[in-house]
Formats: structure tokens, C-alpha cells, sequence
């Protein structure tokens, strides 16, 4: 029987790998120079709504809810067809952090990498893709809606002894330390408006492991347990 290895190192994508607040706001750049501010202000009225309702964020979904709630656009408005592709197209590969790519290989040294993503069923596994971290992570991709509560389908999926988990937001890190304990090394990367938000800082206990940038991890040797 293959013995698991000791570590497997679970990274997050938005803001962690990819700068996410990048990607926004050339959408809402995009939008507004499509419909006009009014409009594209309704966008992201929808987008809100199903963040709060699915509990991830749904760039398709609100799409398609802004084309619902705008009487004036047609089935076949060219502007909407124009802004799927401008999604599913976009080049996320240019939004990767400097060093992430490298990072990823660096930790690929120490234990298997495994991007642990929250998003929906579509538009998260294009951005993975596109961005080239799938394949930087040999294919070893999860998302899922809530992936803090997903904790035994990691395991199940990706044994380990002892598991790293880096993100930008210590809410999730803190959710995964309550179940994982000592098993668990956390690593909070501090890019990003989530991870820059103090008020969202000071809710949650320090991660074990703080570093300004994703590319930091290219020097760092985690201890083998």
C-alpha cells in the first residue's frame, strides 16, 4: 500500500495566485463602456445578490441576471455576447502574481500541490485553466461552494499527514485550523482588499505563517512532519 505523502500544500486562487481585484475591475471597466454607468451598476447589483444568495461569487449568473432585468436588451444584444466572451476569453495567465507560478514549483518540491478553489461550476475551472494553474498543478484541482466545509473530500481525495493551506483570507484559514488542529499549517498571503481589510483582520486569529506576497514562498522550506 503507497504510504500518503507527509504534506500536500492546498492553495487558493483569487488573490492568492491571481490578482482578482484586477480581473473586477477591468470587468467594470468593460461594462460601463458597453452599457453606460447606470446600466453596468445594475450588473453589479445582480452579482451581490447571488454572492449573498450562493454564498460564491457567480460573474455568469449575474450576467445573465442583468440580461433579465434589462427590458431593452434582446436575446441576441451583441454587447452580451460581446462580455460572455470578454469573460470566458479573458486572459487570466497576464493576472497571475509575479513569483506564483515559481512558487507553486517550489512548494511542488516539498509535497503535491492542489488548488483548493471556492466558485461555481464553470467560470472558476475556465480561470484555472486560462491562467495555466492547472497545469502548474498537474491537474490537481477542487473547487467547490463552501471549500472550509469540504474538508473529509480533501482528505478522501488527498491523504496526507500533515496539510498547508494558503490564502488571503484568515476566515477560511481560521475555519480549517478549527477542524484540522496541529495537522494544519496555515499561511495568510496579504494581497488583496480581503486581505487588507483590518476590521476582517482583527475578527480572527494570526495564521500560523504571514507573508506580503505570494512569491515569498519561492524561499521558504516548510519543516517535513
Amino acid at each position: 500500500m503507497t504510504q500518503p505523502p507527509a504534506t500536500v500544500f492546498l492553495i487558493d486562487v483569487d488573490n492568492t495566485l491571481l490578482d482578482n481585484d484586477r480581473v473586477i475591475a477591468d470587468l467594470r471597466v468593460r461594462l460601463e463602456q458597453s452599457f453606460g454607468a447606470e446600466s453596468a451598476s445594475r450588473y453589479w447589483v445582480a452579482f451581490e445578490q447571488l454572492r449573498d444568495q450562493l454564498g460564491y461569487v457567480d460573474y455568469l449568473g449575474a450576467l445573465q441576471r442583468f440580461r433579465a432585468g434589462e427590458s431593452r436588451l434582446g436575446m441576441s444584444d451583441p454587447r452580451l455576447l460581446q462580455m460572455s466572451n470578454f469573460l470566458l476569453d479573458y486572459p487570466f495567465a497576464d493576472r497571475l502574481y509575479p513569483g506564483a507560478l515559481e512558487a507553486l514549483k517550489h512548494l511542488r518540491r516539498q509535497g503535491p500541490t492542489v488548488i483548493l478553489s471556492d466558485g461555481d461550476a464553470v467560470f472558476q475551472p475556465r480561470k484555472v485553466q486560462r491562467s495555466g494553474l492547472g497545469d502548474a498543478t498537474e491537474g490537481r484541482v477542487l473547487i467547490y461552494v463552501h471549500k472550509e466545509q469540504m474538508l473529509d473530500v480533501v482528505e478522501q481525495l488527498h491523504p496526507a499527514r500533515h496539510y498547508v493551506m494558503v490564502d488571503d483570507k484568515l476566515r477560511i484559514l481560521s475555519a480549517m485550523k478549527a477542524i484540522w488542529g496541529p495537522r494544519l499549517t496555515t499561511v495568510f498571503v496579504r494581497q488583496g482588499h480581503y486581505a487588507l481589510d483590518a476590521q476582517a483582520i482583527a475578527a480572527y486569529a494570526p495564521a500560523d505563517i504571514t507573508v506580503e506576497r505570494i512569491a515569498d514562498l519561492i524561499n521558504f522550506d516548510f519543516p517535513s512532519t
